[in-house]
């Protein structure tokens, strides 16, 4: 038997992850009368991490909301920039963004990421003990009930993604105030402190280092602060030092 027939209206910035025989518009698609319309969504491949407000005949529903024959389904994407509530802004990334992770960093967005691939249920996990919105383009690992909150990189391009995530979510940024290899405040250090570290040529040319207090890797301004400087300028340029 067949069950209730919606209409379905999918945002165009989502309609990348549905089929596309349904990206052109309104789309008549038959549901089981019992699901809920998260399930129905996710069913059709997008996560509701990018999923904002659903309208049914004109009104906002739940996700839990279960759809009846005849009705007319909005599915819209977030509003950017993104809130999360309830606990400080800091995010998760999956093994496939490292390049975006360390330009977080360098921006002074706390961004924990695994360099090793730990698994999706362990990644989902930490993005709930540590309520960290995970960051991933894997459409599966969005989906996971566990995960504290959400993001899709809609992007492959480091450029890109950065700059998706900051309009997204618009963090707080602090340049230059995070460790770049294991996300740790950076701290000023004094020369004579930090000079066993340090070869011999970079002692007699820089006098300014920084120190990460979680595990002391030193920094200076070397043959590629330049290239660091200018990503860092973009960023401020377009969002400014003073998100929230």
């Amino acid at each position: 038997m067949n069950g209730p027939e919606i209409h379905l209206d999918v945002a165009p910035e989502l309609r990348l992850f549905i089929p596309s025989e349904r990206r052109q518009g309104h789309t008549a698609l038959t549901v089981d009368g019992s699901s809920s319309l998260g399930h129905v969504i996710e069913s059709l491949g997008v996560p509701l991490t990018e999923a904002g407000r659903l309208l049914v005949d004109g009104r906002e529903v739940p996700v839990s909301h279960v759809p009846r024959d005849g009705e007319r389904v909005e599915v819209y994407g977030v509003e950017r920039p993104q809130r999360v509530p309830g606990a400080p802004l800091r995010f998760l990334l999956d093994v496939h963004l490292g390049t975006l992770a360390r330009r977080l960093r360098l921006l002074g967005v706390d961004a924990a990421y695994e360099s090793e691939d730990i698994g999706d249920p362990a990644l989902a996990a930490l993005s709930a003990r540590e309520r960290r919105v995970l960051l991933s383009r894997d459409r599966g690992l969005l989906r996971r009930r566990e995960i504290w909150a959400g993001g899709y990189v809609y992007s492959d391009k480091p450029d890109d993604q950065l700059r998706d995530v900051l309009e997204r979510f618009a963090p707080a940024l602090a340049p230059w105030t995070r460790c770049t290899a294991c996300n740790g405040p950076l701290r000023d250090a004094d020369k004579d402190t930090v000079e066993d570290q340090l070869e011999q040529g970079t002692q007699r040319t820089y006098d300014v280092f920084a120190q990460c207090t979680e595990c002391g890797r030193v920094y200076w301004r070397g043959a590629h602060h330049a290239r660091l400087e200018a990503i860092v300028t973009a960023a401020l340029r377009e969002f400014g030092d003073t998100a929230a």
